[in-house]
């Protein structure tokens, strides 16, 4: 999730927290051979998917990223019920992107990131998916409160474009 730019990327986004704008999440999706290896910083997860959909092209109005982590032996019921969760979600709203993963470095942390388009969503009475009706099952087995960030274009991004797909997330 946070880590060094380096290699082909194919994706890449970010995210700031909603709670503490200072904070930033990157999330950059690389080859596998790409020799990356481990994380660079303190802050860098490598992810492990639970599950992801996608529709291509991705065409995605709002991306968000939640960030879970989950109480010492509860990492799993945390990941059953966000990948409840994804299910119901999935074949409720047909979002054009979600991916549910795990940290491979810290187990506890688990990752939701979503892509909706914002105006179909609200036309088709789907302003309700978010995780908030999960929020109570789920807070008994988190650590902390759950932290939402929310999509920031880059201010430079035309530094990236050689690099980046049209089709990142």
């Amino acid at each position: 999730m946070l880590g060094a730019i380096d290699g082909h990327v194919h994706a890449l986004s970010r995210f700031r927290s909603v709670r503490h704008p200072e904070r930033f999440a990157v999330y950059s999706m690389h080859e596998p051979d790409d020799g990356l290896g481990e994380p660079t910083g303190p802050g860098d997860h490598r992810l492990d998917v639970v599950r992801e959909f996608r529709r291509v092209p991705l065409q995605a109005s709002t991306l968000s990223l939640l960030l879970f982590a989950a109480r010492a032996g509860r990492e799993a019921s945390v990941v059953a019920a966000l990948a409840h969760f994804a299910e119901r979600a999935l074949s409720l709203y047909q979002p054009p992107y979600l991916l549910l993963a795990r940290s491979l470095e810290q187990p506890g942390i688990t990752v939701l990131l979503t892509g909706v388009q914002t105006d179909a969503m609200l036309e088709s009475g789907g302003a309700a998916f978010g995780v908030e009706q999960l929020l109570p099952e789920l807070m008994p087995l988190l650590a902390a409160e759950p932290e939402w960030y929310a999509y920031e274009r880059d201010p430079a991004p035309q530094a990236l474009f050689s690099t980046i797909s049209p089709y990142a997330v």
